[in-house]
């Protein structure tokens, strides 16, 4: 499974692709790296010009998957909008490919990747140098935290994906619409 890990930000947006086979199987790094956008810019044009480099990733790796992180509430509430509107665009591109997105807390990620969800950045680095078999370990922290998005889904993404599978089964066929067909 290749999955495209997005840690989204205005700044900085950092992204991360990763192979791997699930859990117990060894994971191995595609490539890692983060969008920039200048502070002073509009924030339309910063959309934009992350939009065109998830695009781009999205067009060079072709995942099988995005992760994202879940946004949660700050005492700052201009970050968590920037964070907030970065992660829909990078929800919206993949939906428009038919890409599976799952989105994960913080926590739920330093958890699969530490064993800890109360991990600081760098635990989680550490773990996704160790984890990776990197030489070095990735910069800055987003970059670091995006391949930790793509190992958590590589590692939970089937799981959460055969429960999926078993409620749907388990409701039976989706009740008609109110005007639709009977």
């Amino acid at each position: 499974m290749r999955v495209l890990g997005v840690d989204p930000g205005l700044t900085r947006c950092g992204l991360g692709v990763v192979d791997g086979g699930g859990a117990g199987r060894r994971a191995a790094l595609v490539e890692v790296g983060v969008a920039r956008t200048p502070a002073d810019e509009d924030v339309a044009i910063r959309l934009r010009d992350i939009s065109v480099e998830i695009d781009s990733w999205l067009d060079r790796h072709r995942p099988d998957a995005v992760a994202v992180e879940r946004v949660f509430s700050q005492a700052n509430v201009r970050t968590v909008m920037g964070t907030a509107q970065v992660g829909a665009v990078a929800i919206v591109l993949a939906a428009r490919r038919g890409l599976p997105v799952a989105l994960y807390t913080p926590s739920e990620v330093k958890a699969a990747v530490t064993g800890s969800g109360r991990a600081d950045k760098a635990q989680v680095t550490f773990m996704i140098s160790r984890l990776l078999d990197l030489a070095t370990p990735p910069r800055p922290a987003d970059a670091a935290d995006a391949l930790a998005l793509a190992l958590c889904h590589v590692w939970r993404g089937p799981a959460l994906a055969r429960v999926r599978a078993a409620a749907a089964s388990a409701a039976g066929p989706a009740a008609p619409r109110a005007g639709g067909p009977s």
